[in-house]
């Protein structure tokens, strides 16, 4: 599918992966609505692109279903390329000290990762679903990319719920791409590894240095422009669909 003159929508746009996204889809003449829980961040980045600042929590249906309506209502479309980068890394112990259990930061995770992850999904599908094929390309209605981690294969002690959510977001990818392939839309996953995002610039230099030391090649963290111009080379390729792709400098996790 080409990229110019297409509608797209990233979640978790107003920073990280999503800002580098949205602004490398704009770059090659989307039209991009930026969908962040922060609307601040969100409109910094959409107005830096040319696109559609939208606040949402993915963790809502309500939310989701109201935000679809108004990038659609905005562009006089719905959108053709559905990035989902919104997303949380909290970590806890199953069992932590004095026999605390983390069952609401499991739920929690699962509920913004996952079930947020399969509301945009949900809808992005829908939404294609009603638009015309388009003649110029493979005859793709659309393009939905998830994104997972390399937590879903690595997961290091204390990501049990963080490893649960990214291994579902990964798992349900083949079974999506199979139930919309009749519709002409692909569904592909990026499981990125350690990235220069916000949480990751919030470590002490010496401590980066040190996670970057176990990368094999390139030896440092990942570049969010990277984790974009995997999602256009995604977008572009018709012939891909249905896989989780690492993204990684060939890293795997140790336990800690």
């Amino acid at each position: 599918m080409r990229v110019e003159n297409t509608i797209a929508l990233v979640t978790g746009g107003g920073s990280g992966l999503g800002a580098a996204t949205a602004q490398r889809l704009a770059g090659q003449g989307a039209k991009v609505g930026v969908l962040d829980y922060n609307l601040e961040t969100a409109q910094k980045v959409a107005e830096r692109i040319g696109g559609f600042a939208v606040q949402a929590d993915v963790s809502s249906e309500a939310d989701i279903a109201e935000a679809f309506d108004r990038v659609t209502d905005h562009f006089a479309s719905a959108p053709r390329i559905v990035v989902s980068c919104a997303g949380i890394g909290l970590a806890a112990r199953i069992v932590g000290r004095e026999g605390k259990l983390s069952t609401d930061v499991f739920e929690r995770t699962l509920r913004v990762n996952l079930f947020g992850t399969y509301y945009v999904m949900s809808h992005a599908a829908r939404a294609m679903m009603a638009l015309e094929l388009d003649s110029e390309d493979d005859g793709d209605r659309g393009v939905i990319i998830n994104t997972s981690s390399v937590a879903w294969q690595d997961g290091q002690l204390g990501q049990a719920a963080y490893a649960a959510s990214k291994g579902a977001v990964a798992s349900m990818c083949l079974p999506a791409a199979r139930e919309l392939a009749r519709a002409n839309i692909r569904v592909l996953a990026i499981a990125p590894g350690l990235f220069r995002t916000p949480m990751m610039e919030a470590l002490p230099e010496e401590v980066t240095e040190q996670i970057a030391a176990n990368i094999p090649y390139p030896s440092r963290l990942g570049l969010p422009e990277e984790y974009a111009l995997t999602v256009q080379q995604l977008v572009e390729n018709p012939y891909v669909n249905g896989t989780t792709l690492r993204l990684d400098g060939a890293v795997r996790l140790p336990q800690r």
